[in-house]
């Protein structure tokens, strides 16, 4: 399940069971290797996380002692949040990541787990990064992790892949080639009684993500297959992208 931000998905039936189907994400093989990244990427300043969701990434990082703030447009997901301990101590902002500020400069910002996925166009997309340079400080950094795009390992003409399956749920991905629409379909058994949860999205290339980079003024610094700085290749599923923002002395 693609995201962690509200964008008119996460509701109040969503955020109940988010951290629930979401369980994998929170085991900490997952979650250590990212938040140790991010704090080295902080130097000691502030972070700001776009989609801060129930708090996944940014309640570690905070009892890293990093100072952490969020975005979300989703009121049912930031009040999950808000029952955790620690939660206390991390400002949050409701409203959309593309557009909503926050006060201050940020060394990080930052968006997680194919978040930028729930901003449904490319105009939408290119504010996110303009608002996310908006935030940075000269020489600070801004970090997205994205999948990516599972175009090739699709038949010719095909357009529906199955991305999990199981005793209790199954999932696949529906690619509209010529809009980057992409809609995930999660089904989810218990008992007799099958519940939808469909997500729709725009799908973007890591190219695509840099020329945005480029029109908010920042440079494609690092990319890697993972948080572990693994090396990105052809092949690559997923991608952790380091974008920075110029020096006003450069």
């Amino acid at each position: 399940m693609p995201g962690d931000d509200g964008g008119g998905f996460f509701g109040e039936r969503e955020a109940a069971r988010y951290d629930e189907l979401t369980a994998d994400m929170f085991d900490p093989a997952v979650v250590a290797p990212t938040v140790d990244l991010l704090a080295e990427l902080t130097a000691g300043g502030r972070a700001l996380e776009l989609g801060i969701g129930t708090g996944r990434i940014a309640l570690p990082l905070a009892e890293r002692g990093v100072s952490v703030a969020g975005i979300d447009s989703s009121e049912p997901m930031v009040a999950r949040l808000r029952e955790k301990p620690g939660a206390e101590d991390i400002d949050v902002a409701i409203g959309d990541f593309s557009t909503t500020r926050v006060d201050g400069e940020f060394a990080l910002v930052y968006l997680v787990f194919n978040t930028i996925f729930n901003l449904k166009t490319q105009d939408a997309q290119v504010g996110c990064f303009q608002n996310a340079a908006d935030h940075l400080a000269p020489g600070s950094v801004f970090v997205i992790e994205n999948g990516v795009p599972d175009l090739q390992r699709l038949p010719f003409g095909d357009s529906i892949r199955v991305i999990g399956a199981a005793r209790d749920r199954f999932s696949f991905d529906i690619y509209d080639v010529v809009t980057q629409k992409l809609t995930s379909q999660h089904f989810f058994l218990d008992g007799e009684r099958v519940t939808s949860w469909p997500v729709e999205g725009r799908y973007v290339w890591p190219s695509e993500l840099d020329l945005m980079a480029r029109l908010a003024g920042l440079t494609l610094r690092d990319r890697w297959a993972g948080w572990n700085r693994e090396p990105f290749t052809s092949v690559s599923e997923k991608h952790i992208s380091v974008w920075e923002k110029g020096r006003a002395d450069a």
